[in-house]
């Protein structure tokens, strides 16, 4: 099929960021990955996202706050994968980036996801959300997550999503990014992959007010040996009040759960921050 009309003439959307209630990393695969168990958990922090349709077929970038070449953006990984299985036209791009990158948030995975959503959308290309996730797990584990965007049990490689009955509406979260790099790569090689005493899946049924005993993410240690930094906000978000406080993913971003507006966020005015009520 050749697009010559367009009836729909672009799309504006607000991908969102995501944070991680507890992280353990069970065993390395062979395939040199390794098998987690988490649980996801959408966070209205977002970028804007807007993709108009070209005649041309080309995929032309454009945007505020991008820190990767083009051919290892997600983004364009999404368009090109979903060109290769649809004959889809080029687009015009715009990414207007507000979630930081190496957070452990996944803003990057879910600008992708949200491309692969909105391409469906504009073309009417009827892609059911179990292809659409595996489309989605060819840009990277976390992209999966976006494409239902609803609170779920993460294994595997991260890409095996089970819806779990979890809301934290009502609870202020505040999450704070210092001017701290961690790659994944080199957080991974940082860990001994052990089973949890006890399941994360239970742990995750309990009132959030005992998450702090056993709700635990693998990478805090070696992350905040590191980058003493880091702990050191936990603490301090402690100190505020938090019901519960932790790292996203293999970091740098710290959140903390709170039953009251906090201030403590004017303490950092030099990092990135979210704060608010979650819906």
């Amino acid at each position: 099929m050749i697009w010559h009309i367009f009836v729909k003439k672009n799309m504006v959307v607000y991908p969102n960021c995501k944070i991680n209630l507890g992280l353990n990393v069970i065993s390395k695969r062979p395939d040199g990955y390794h098998n987690i168990e988490s649980v996801f958990y959408p966070v209205p922090w977002c970028d804007m996202l807007e993709i108009i349709p070209s005649e041309k077929n080309s995929f032309i970038f454009d945007g505020i706050g991008i820190q990767c070449p083009l051919e290892e953006n997600l983004c364009y990984k999404a368009w090109d994968l979903v060109r290769k299985q649809f004959d889809i036209p080029g687009i015009s791009l715009f990414l207007y980036k507000k979630i930081p990158f190496g957070a452990g948030l996944g803003g990057g995975s879910s600008d992708g996801a949200f491309v692969l959503k909105v391409l469906n959308d504009l073309f009417d290309l009827a892609i059911d959300s179990q292809t659409m996730a595996t489309i989605a797990s060819e840009l990277g584990s976390d992209c999966t997550f976006f494409i239902d965007n609803r609170p779920g049990f993460v294994s595997g490689t991260g890409a095996d999503i089970m819806p779990v009955e979890l809301s934290l509406k009502g609870y202020y979260l505040l999450v704070i990014k210092p001017d701290v790099a961690v790659s994944t790569r080199e957080a991974y090689g940082l860990i001994n992959p052990k089973k949890p005493a006890v399941p994360l899946w239970e742990v995750i049924k309990q009132p959030v007010s005992e998450w702090k005993y056993q709700l635990t993410n693998d990478f805090e240690y070696p992350v905040i040996m590191n980058n003493p930094v880091i702990g050191r906000i936990k603490s301090q978000l402690y100190e505020a009040g938090a019901l519960y406080a932790a790292m996203s993913g293999s970091g740098s971003a710290i959140y903390g759960l709170f039953e009251k507006e906090t201030s403590i966020a004017d303490n950092f005015p030099e990092w990135l921050i979210w704060k608010g009520w979650l819906p």
